[in-house]
């Protein structure tokens, strides 16, 4: 028999995951500039967290449901901006690398909380898939303008530094939030 708050969506689960919706759309608005590349936005090092706080499947419906707010029009993408012209245009890529990404770094982050293993999921699982995708979807939607899939994935290379340190900075975040969560 389940208890009531492992029932996925009980008020403690369906509160975790409007949660962290909401602080996808607000980190997409936080933005660090950085000397000779594009400024960095805190939306993957949210999405990180929530990779890591949530199970796999509260993950997926929490990503599906910011890129739906953003896709109705809502301005929650980095940015500011919302439309499915958004996700149709050059960032669709990452929108279904989010989705697997870190779906698939919830799944792979393990039971007990430790740094070093979600440092390595984050970093090895999602920043690769999340620009395997993105780099793809580039290929496909720009082919005839880049040289292949080399060069588009040259055009993205410039925000993976940062979204590394992101995941490793919500590793840290993410241990300590799961240590402390597992006695409430």
């Amino acid at each position: 028999m389940t208890s009531y708050d492992d029932r996925f969506f009980s008020v403690r689960n369906t509160t975790r995951m409007a949660l962290c919706i909401a602080l996808i759309c607000v980190s997409a608005y936080i933005a660090i500039p950085v000397p000779f590349m594009a400024p960095l936005t805190m939306q993957t090092f949210v999405m990180c967290l929530a990779a890591l706080v949530l199970t796999p499947r509260q993950t997926a419906v929490v990503l599906i449901g910011y890129t739906l707010i953003g896709a109705i029009g809502l301005p929650v993408f980095a940015g500011g901006v919302g439309g499915l012209g958004i996700i149709m245009g050059p960032r669709g890529g990452f929108f279904i690398g989010f989705l697997v990404a870190y779906t698939l770094m919830s799944l792979l982050k393990g039971h007990t909380p430790s740094f070093a293993r979600y440092a390595v999921v984050g970093a090895l699982i999602s920043v690769p898939i999340t620009y395997l995708f993105a780099t793809l979807w580039l290929t496909i939607l720009f082919g005839d303008k880049f040289v292949g899939i080399s060069a588009a994935f040259m055009a993205l290379v410039q925000f993976i530094p940062g979204d590394l340190i992101k995941a490793v900075a919500a590793a840290a975040l993410g241990a300590t939030l799961n240590r402390r969560l597992q006695f409430l």
